[in-house]
């Protein structure tokens, strides 16, 4: 039942989205929408020497799921590399499409949170904007890397999701 998907847990986590402001300086950003349903979630984030996350930002105009999934994002977001975030997606992914392990173990269970998001497996309807905030960081966080020197903002990309595959 919807009932699942749109618990306290998940209705809490959406409710309180840390870090839900845009940055001033960005070195690079990068928008999800999701077709399906007009969630959008744009991010916005600074990387230190190392290729990791100093500084992040996020406007999140989606549904509960899509809050709640960028709500826990925003929380482990500072401090996480490229390979981080890619391997959270991608176990994010597989939860959903493919009935994969939520991503309770890796990185020292620091992103076990995002088992709360399980339910949505079985709501594929659903899957584009609880994946939304992956995208929009993967995104950001790679054109960041790829951009030379560092302190003035990339161009900002839109990416689309078309929602769950058939």
């Amino acid at each position: 039942m919807l009932n699942e998907i749109y618990n306290k847990r998940i209705l809490a986590l959406a409710a309180d989205i840390p870090h839900s402001e845009r940055l001033a300086e960005p070195d690079a950003s990068a928008t999800a929408v999701s077709k399906l349903c007009g969630s959008k979630v744009t991010v916005d984030v600074k990387l230190d020497g190392e290729g990791r996350i100093a500084a992040y930002g996020a406007e999140v105009k989606a549904c509960a799921l899509g809050q709640a999934s960028s709500s826990i994002v925003a929380r482990h977001a500072i401090g996480a590399s490229a390979e981080e975030l890619h391997e959270v997606g991608a176990a994010m992914r597989a939860m959903l499409k493919e009935g994969g392990e939520p991503p309770r173990g890796i990185y020292g269970g620091k992103w076990a949170d995002l088992e709360v998001l399980e339910p949505v497996r079985e709501y594929k309807a659903r899957h584009a904007s609880t994946l939304l905030v992956f995208d929009a960081i993967e995104e950001a966080v790679e054109a960041a890397l790829a951009k030379p020197g560092s302190g003035t903002a990339a161009q900002p990309r839109t990416l689309t999701s078309t929602g769950p595959a058939e």
